[in-house]
């Protein structure tokens, strides 16, 4: 079974730990901005509804 031959420092680690949680943060950030612009209703994203698919029938 295949080892690494280092081990991996702690800033290393720590790094890319800090990384992967700043790019998680900025995808939520924008989701929840995307959620608020929808509710308001001041979105250019088009988000259909029960009462547009009614209107199609």
């Amino acid at each position: 079974m295949a080892v690494p031959k280092k081990k991996t420092s702690k800033t290393k680690r720590d790094r890319r730990r800090a990384h992967w949680n700043r790019k998680a943060s900025l995808e939520a950030q924008k989701a929840l901005s995307l959620g608020k612009s929808i509710l308001t209703g001041r979105s250019s994203f088009y988000y259909p509804t029960d009462e547009d698919e009614d209107d199609e029938e």
